[in-house]
């Protein structure tokens, strides 16, 4: 069988250029060509032809003579991936395989306002919820877990605007409808990361809930399991935060941020 050197060969410049690009990515000021070779293990001469082809194509910029740094085609081209990336479209999956772990109503939330809004869900119908909140469906912030994490992170004088229009209007004999007991829920929930809803906003149903970050650490939305009250388990806690890290991830978030 004869062998096909152009395909290896090209995998291999490919492999070759994405070393380079790792080990740009890793440098804040640009990087000289004799320790872009030896990050990389590459030749100086390979790296150097290498890197001439992706200076022409914008990918890397020479700063100075033999040096080089990443090249702003990989910004624009990082805008048009997080211009066409959705929350949702970077959540649906992880969401499902929440759902089948935890066997629960797994909720997708957006701030809106003075409320949250489902805009996805992952359930199944033998989950025992006697109410599933459909996609679309609205609840004031401070009576649900993913809006207590939006509260959260506004000043403490937003807060207290948010009482004042909202008036802190109940839905249970749990809810939360007294300023100072929120205010002292909010610090609970930045202290611990991620909120809860123990049937504030219907008897026998609980939630908790973690953020999801974008590119600028930015809150965008939360993700929810909800349960029969006498369901919910605190081990699905790891399972939830974990979900959510990697939710974010997918839309550019770093913990370093």
């Amino acid at each position: 069988m004869i062998a096909e050197p152009n395909k290896t060969t090209t995998i291999q410049v490919i492999e070759r250029m994405m070393s380079l690009l790792d080990a740009l990515a890793h440098e804040r000021d640009p990087v000289s060509l004799k320790e872009l070779s030896k990050n990389t293990g590459l030749h100086p001469s390979t790296a150097h032809r290498i890197l001439n082809d992706m200076v022409t194509a914008r990918f890397v910029d020479r700063t100075d003579p033999g040096q080089y740094r990443l090249g702003m085609r990989l910004l624009e081209l990082g805008n048009l991936v997080k211009g066409r990336m959705s929350v949702r479209d970077a959540a649906i999956d992880f969401m499902r395989d929440l759902h089948k772990s935890t066997g629960q109503t797994v909720n997708l939330s957006v701030r809106q306002g003075d409320e949250i809004v489902y805009i996805e869900r992952a359930y199944s119908e033998f989950s025992g919820m006697q109410v599933v909140r459909t996609i679309g469906g609205r609840a004031p912030l401070h009576l649900t877990s993913v809006g207590k994490l939006f509260l959260a992170m506004d000043e403490p004088k937003q807060v207290r605007s948010y009482a004042m229009r909202t008036g802190l209007s109940g839905q249970t004999r749990n809810s939360i409808t007294d300023l100072a007991k929120l205010e002292r829920e909010l610090n609970a929930v930045r202290s611990r990361g991620f909120s809860r809803d123990n049937e504030e906003l219907e008897l026998g149903v609980r939630c908790i809930a973690a953020g999801i970050y974008d590119d600028n650490a930015k809150l965008v939305a939360g993700l929810s399991i909800t349960a029969p009250a006498d369901r919910l388990q605190e081990s699905w806690l790891g399972d939830l935060t974990g979900t959510a890290t990697r939710i974010s991830s997918a839309l550019g978030y770093t913990a370093t941020q």
